[in-house]
Order: structure tokens, then C-alpha cells, then sequence
């Protein structure tokens, strides 16, 4: 029993980084795509964006979903304490997802599309805005009590770490999302996305570079656990891989390449999300609460991974079916080869 009240939070935690990597992943270009259909100058070509997302954002949004479920119930405390310390950010997210859902279905139907198409775009930019908050707010720490209930205030998610976290995470899911629509889209629509996705693959690095300075510099707790060895070494590689990964991003966008940037991008996000979860564990509230402090009894924890086991296998492959079916270029509003 002793063995697994040590194993079933690990395990726990990292089928958490799982689903929220997923999420991130897959609709974090879902989100990035939004935000660039701000700025299209036609119809056309913004119904050329959202047609590259109609068949697929209803199911990347599930893996966020299915997030906030398992850490309902593998980690109740932290649950009920992080939705306590960031129900704004929390609030904001979920009208953006509202705004960008129905703008989405009432665009196709509205002889009118202006409105809908400014509430796609701004939706998808509040979702992002939210979501950047309240992951600054997670990495500063969240005040709580002893038994480990939220004891801050409202606005304690709201200070100048998180806004630069949150504006970070903008641009990582604008430079995903052109990406994206480098692979999905042809001629000069694409060449378009080529020229955002540079800028917004310099952004995020500059973003990144200000967040892995100054966050030993604002906690003393991730300076402390930074500095220890053999962490050090593994944190001093990181941002080396960083860059290495973003020269590479540039150089296939300068060569034109259509895939290339996209995959770069994902293994640029794996590594940004390595680097959190080293600094993150073992607490699941930093940096008062440990999983072990939060986890559920250990016969839910089996109970919820024999089901999580069987689930997991049907929705990556229903993701990556969709995938392939829908796997060609989007040109005039529909899906070419």
C-alpha cells in the first residue's frame, strides 16, 4: 500500500502533463488560428482558415476536458483550490471558448459576417489570455492554509510574471498556428503565414529568454531547485536546445519548407513543457501542496487508471484518424488534395 500511495500520484501526475500537453498542442493551434484570422483582410481567406480547423476543434478540445476530470479526481484538493485562486482567468477562458464555439456554428449560417468573425477571432484571443494567466499564476505559487484551501485574493493571479507568461503563450500558440496553416494552405495565403511565423518564432523565443531569466530571480523557490545539482545541468541545457530548435524552426521556414515548421514547433513545445514539469514536481499546488499531499485514496487512483488505460488508446487514435482523413490542403473553402 506504502508503494503505491508513491507511485500512483507519479504516475498520476504525469498522465496530467499528458492530457495537458495534448490540449496545448492540438488546440493551442486551433487557438493560434483564431487569433491570425484577426488579421486577414477578406472573407475568403478567413473562411479558408476556419475550414483548415472545422473538422478537428471540437475534438482537440476534449483532451482539456478530460484534463480537468482526471485532476478532479486524482488530485480533489488541488482541483477545488486552483479553480478557488483563478476563477477569473478560469472565467475568461471559458466565455472565449463560448464566443469562439458559437461564432463558429452562426458564421455559416449569417449573411452578416463581421460580427461573428471579430468574435471568432477575439474568443480564440481570450481563451489564450485566460488560459497564459492562469499558468502564471500556477508557476508563482498559490497562497493556501495548511490543509491546503486558497487563502489569497481575487487578484492574486494578476501581476507582472503571469502577464509576461500569458503574452508568451500568445505568441507560442500564434507561431503553432501559423504553422499549421503553412501546412494546410498554398500560394500566397501561405506565404503569408510564412512571414508570421517568423515573427512569432522570434517573439515566443524573446517571451521564453525573459521568462527563464527573471523566473530565479522573482521565486526563491525555483532559484533554489534550479541551482541544486544535477539540475543545474539539466536546466542549463534546456534553453541550448531551445535555441537550437528555433534556428532550425527559422531555417526551414527560409527554405520554404512545409512540414518541417510544424514539427519543430511541437518539439519546441515538448521542451518548454519537460522544463515546467522538472521545475513543477513533485508539487502539484507550488509551492505549498505535493502530489502526495493532494492525491485521492489509492483505490480511486487504480480504479481511475484502468479506465483512463482503456480511454486513452481510443482517442488518439480517433485523433489521428481525423487527421488522416482530413489530411489535404484547404483551398477555396474545401478540402483539396
Amino acid at each position: 500500500m506504502e508503494t503505491l500511495k508513491y507511485f500512483l500520484p507519479q504516475i498520476w501526475f504525469v498522465i496530467l502533463a499528458l492530457f495537458l500537453f495534448l490540449y496545448v498542442m492540438l488546440d493551442g493551434f486551433d487557438l493560434g488560428v483564431g487569433i491570425l484570422s484577426l488579421t486577414s483582410d477578406d472573407d475568403e481567406r478567413r473562411s479558408i482558415l476556419m475550414t483548415s480547423l472545422s473538422n478537428i476543434w471540437d475534438a482537440n478540445e476534449t483532451w482539456l476536458v478530460l484534463m480537468a476530470g482526471a485532476l478532479f479526481g486524482a488530485f480533489p484538493l488541488a482541483y477545488s483550490t486552483i479553480l478557488n485562486a483563478l476563477y477569473i482567468p478560469i472565467i475568461v477562458m471559458v466565455f472565449g471558448f463560448i464566443f469562439r464555439a458559437v461564432a463558429f456554428e452562426f458564421r455559416e449560417l449569417s449573411k452578416r459576417k463581421l460580427f461573428w468573425n471579430f468574435a471568432f477571432g477575439a474568443g480564440s484571443f481570450a481563451a489564450a489570455l485566460g488560459q497564459g494567466f492562469a499558468l502564471g499564476a500556477v508557476l508563482e505559487g498559490i497562497e493556501v492554509d495548511k490543509q491546503g484551501h486558497f487563502i489569497g485574493t481575487t487578484w492574486d493571479w494578476l501581476s507582472i510574471p503571469s502577464v509576461l507568461v500569458a503574452l508568451t503563450l500568445i505568441q507560442g500558440y500564434v507561431l503553432i498556428g501559423s504553422t499549421y496553416l503553412i501546412w494546410k494552405t498554398t500560394g500566397e495565403l501561405q506565404e503569408t503565414h510564412y512571414k508570421t511565423a517568423k515573427i512569432a518564432a522570434w517573439t515566443t523565443l524573446i517571451g521564453a529568454i525573459f521568462i527563464t531569466v527573471t523566473t530565479p530571480i522573482f521565486y526563491e523557490s525555483t532559484r533554489l531547485r534550479v541551482f541544486q545539482t544535477p539540475l543545474i545541468f539539466i536546466f542549463a541545457l534546456i534553453p541550448l536546445l531551445g535555441v537550437v530548435l528555433v534556428s532550425q524552426l527559422l531555417s526551414s521556414i527560409n527554405r520554404r519548407q512545409e512540414r518541417a515548421p510544424f514539427i519543430w514547433t511541437i518539439l519546441l513545445f515538448v521542451l518548454s513543457f519537460i522544463g515546467l514539469g522538472l521545475i513543477v514536481f513533485p508539487y502539484i499546488i507550488p509551492t505549498e501542496i505535493t502530489i502526495y499531499d493532494a492525491s485521492a485514496d489509492p483505490s480511486s487512483l487504480v480504479i481511475m487508471l484502468i479506465f483512463i488505460g482503456l480511454l486513452i488508446p481510443v482517442m488518439l487514435f480517433y485523433n489521428l484518424y481525423q487527421y488522416i482523413v482530413f489530411r489535404g490542403k484547404v483551398t477555396d473553402g474545401h478540402y483539396g488534395e
